[in-house]
């Protein structure tokens, strides 16, 4: 029986030390350990002085602009240190060429993953720029850029990591196709609803925060404009998600963009009115509307206080006339002063309004025949 020596025992020992973790050398895995967690405190002390010190430095300047682009671009910063230490750890490693290839596709992953990354957390404050556009560029149509950049981004990278793995991203693409053809055909309201918002945003019918009114449909204040709805939130606070094809097919108002706002009255007098009355009042109401600032003048809009019709109870004026404002708490304001001083001056004529009424002619019967007196027994009344 052949006992073991001890130089049988330190060849076991290098063997382990050299071959123990996976076919790893022990100490080249103990220095790229050590050479990534050095990267993990860089990570650490760059984020604490570095980032900070840009930070103070860009918070002092006017704009928000950069501000919002070191928000967005601070993770893939703080992120590029672990790719640094995974890379440096891994090519000290002494491996095969298979683990080689491995560990290299890891790394060009790394790198796709956080340049895609930065160009995905980038899209938002690049928006917000363009919000400033809005000579060419609505606020609904810059959200509607940064989401589909967003998924533009998202996908090209996935795509970009899935071909350094050797999966070809073509075989996919026309399996979804394929499949696409028939979820298309099964979703005909979605595509139709897409390409009416397009549309919408296109038009600039409308933008977040306008009141419009789709009769039928809705009227309320634009929230958000989605890729499938709208969200319209109804005076009584309650949200209402529009289709977009509703908004597309059917006219819509907007009333956020009145110039001025209407007033259209009919205005009934009693028949007892005089024409030199009548004549009165249409003057002081028409001086009334013309000598206010809060009406618009008759050069910038159409306005008239004409007596209009003779109606069954009453003699009509119309006016038309709109206010310079369209906020609704001010126009109901003004409707209110203006109806004060209409009475006023109907009272201050001598006139008075019309209600509706009926008159009953009586005519006198005192030549008429007197009736033939009868009986209820059936006998023949006589006369003496």
């Amino acid at each position: 029986m052949e006992i073991a020596s001890i130089q049988d025992f330190w060849a076991l020992v290098v063997d382990v030390w050299e071959n123990g973790f996976y076919g790893l050398h022990i100490a080249d895995s103990l220095v790229a350990l050590l050479v990534f967690f050095i990267f993990m405190l860089l990570r650490n002390l760059f984020t604490r002085f570095v980032m900070s010190a840009i930070g103070r430095t860009v918070k002092r300047t006017k704009t928000e602009v950069d501000d919002r682009i070191l928000d967005a671009m601070s993770g893939p910063i703080r992120f590029i240190p672990v790719v640094m230490g995974i890379f440096f750890a891994t090519s000290i490693l002494n491996v095969g060429d298979d683990t080689k290839a491995f560990f290299h596709n890891v790394n060009r992953s790394l790198v796709a993953f956080t340049l895609f990354w930065a160009l995905y957390r980038a899209v938002a404050p690049v928006g917000s720029v363009l919000m400033k556009a809005r000579v060419f560029l609505s606020s609904a149509m810059v959200d509607w850029l940064v989401k589909a950049a967003k998924i533009a981004f998202a996908l090209l990278g996935g795509a970009t990591i899935l071909e350094m793995w050797g999966i070809s991203v073509g075989p996919i693409i026309a399996g979804l196709g394929l499949f696409g053809v028939a979820l298309a055909l099964g979703a005909q309201d979605l595509f139709k609803n897409l390409i009416a918002g397009l549309f919408v945003i296109g038009e600039r019918r409308f933008y977040p925060g306008d009141w419009i009114n789709v009769d039928g449909v809705v009227e309320g204040t634009v929230e958000r404009i989605g890729f499938r709805t709208t969200m319209v939130r109804r005076f009584d606070r309650a949200p209402v998600y529009v289709p977009n094809s509703k908004l597309s097919d059917n006219a819509v108002t907007n009333f956020s963009r009145m110039t001025h706002r209407r007033i259209k009255w009919l205005i009934g007098v009693e028949y007892r009115t005089t024409k030199e009355q009548l004549r009165v009042i249409r003057d002081e109401i028409e001086a009334y509307v013309h000598g206010n600032e809060d009406f618009a003048s008759p050069t910038e809009v159409s306005t008239f206080v004409r007596i209009d019709a003779f109606s069954d109870s009453s003699i009509d004026i119309l006016l038309y006339c709109f206010t310079r404002t369209t906020n609704w708490g001010e126009w109901l304001a003004i409707k209110e002063q203006l109806a004060l001083k209409i009475k006023e001056i109907v009272e201050g004529a001598g006139s008075g309004f019309a209600f509706p009424s009926r008159s009953l002619y009586l005519e006198s019967t005192a030549d008429a025949p007197e009736p033939f007196p009868f009986s209820l027994s059936g006998d023949t009344a006589t006369s003496d």
